[in-house]
């Protein structure tokens, strides 16, 4: 695109202050000299402070509580995740940013048990999908506060709906205040990794989100290079627009080989994903940003059958460019592993989950958001020690 270059260029001097301290989990990988992590412990040590292979709480924990509540975030801290991924944030119609997967909310919220707000279902296309719902963007925040977080795959997770009802939707600054007051409470610096959901369609609305995202970081102290606030998005120009913002380390996120990055579709960038994860594209990135966060079919590919096949070269292109690697999604139910790791045929039962990690964990990734921080966090002792 043709900001790309420019945004590289100011992004240099950038990167050359983040340093070792946001090359980050990778540091051992990376081979970062006994004066880069001097320098980095002297900056508070960003990333590299974490744990390696860091253990991402995907959503807090999914697996067990309904996705993207204070519950759900709890329990990831509770369980020893490294990182909580608190904030998939998505903007109301008065501009305030909350914490939901998607901004269709029929599958997350009671809002169709609510007969107050049966008129604002509606059709939308969101990045070229036609989707029927109720969306954030139209409702002010205190509509949505009246409204209670429910599981989004009872079929694979049933105990999950006993916590349906029990929780709110969070906004981002209620996250960045329980960030405080969590890591005041426990003692250690708590960590997250909040997303920006869709830009391009939100910016076509008015509602911008990096620009949102920045002023609340700002106003809380959290928008520097060693900031525990990691940012991530699927569009690359959400990314390179925050990195003009703030300092905070940044990831780029990436779906299939064959996708193309919806910002890319609506400006005729005719690249895909499979472009991006070259030399050349993983270069490109680590212009202005810290790290990627691929699907693991990007790290290991998969058969026909849903095995596992072969190991890619990502791991090792990017680390040779300085960046890190935190891919998605590690679950334990059965639809969700590799045909290999499965164990009977029930649809909310656990497979080897643990075989499934160790196999990613061989990969040399730096890190990998998990539904299920507690499998996580055995699976990285066990490879860790074995």
């Amino acid at each position: 695109m043709g900001t790309q270059e420019n945004d590289q260029a100011g992004a240099t001097g950038r990167r050359a202050l983040l340093g070792a301290a946001v090359l980050g989990a990778g540091g051992a990988v990376l081979g970062l000299s006994g004066t880069a992590r001097a320098a980095e412990a002297r900056h508070g040590g960003g990333l590299g402070s974490l744990p390696k292979p860091t253990v991402i709480g995907h959503r807090g924990t999914a697996g067990y509580r309904p996705e993207h509540t204070f519950g759900s975030y709890d329990l990831a801290l509770d369980m020893g995740a490294d990182i909580v991924e608190a904030g998939d944030l998505c903007p109301t119609k008065d501009g305030h940013l909350v914490c939901r997967h998607e901004p269709e909310i029929g599958g997350t919220t009671d809002v169709a048990d609510h007969p107050e707000f049966a008129g604002r279902r509606t059709t939308k296309v969101l990045d070229g999908v036609s989707t029927t719902g109720w969306f954030t963007e139209d409702f002010t925040l205190a509509e949505l506060k009246t409204l209670r977080a429910i599981e989004r795959i009872p079929a694979n997770r049933p105990h999950n709906t006993l916590y349906n009802g029990r929780w709110e939707i969070p906004t981002f600054e209620e996250v960045l205040q329980w960030q405080d007051e969590q890591t005041r409470r426990r003692g250690k610096q708590v960590w997250i990794y909040p997303e920006t959901k869709h830009p391009t369609y939100f910016r076509k609305l008015g509602l911008g989100l990096e620009e949102r995202v920045a002023k609340l970081l700002h106003k809380h102290g959290k928008d520097r290079r060693n900031s525990p606030v990691i940012l991530q998005s699927f569009e690359p120009t959400s990314i390179q627009r925050l990195n003009k913002l703030v300092d905070n380390p940044l990831v780029v996120l990436l779906s299939g080989a064959t996708t193309r990055p919806w910002d890319f579709v609506e400006s005729g960038d005719p690249r895909t994903v499979a472009d991006l994860i070259t030399p050349k594209g993983l270069r490109e990135i680590a212009g202005y940003a810290q790290g990627i966060g691929p699907t693991l079919d990007l790290v290991i590919t998969k058969k026909a059958d849903g095995s596992l096949d072969k190991e890619t070269t990502l791991v090792s292109d990017a680390h040779k460019v300085g960046l890190i690697l935190h891919p998605y999604t590690m679950r334990n139910e059965n639809p969700f592993l590799p045909a290999e790791y499965r164990k009977g045929t029930d649809a909310d039962a656990y497979g080897d989950a643990f075989g499934a990690f160790k196999r990613y964990f061989a990969t040399g990734i730096d890190g990998v958001f998990t539904d299920n921080a507690d499998t996580g966090l055995l699976a990285r002792a066990d490879f860790v020690n074995g």
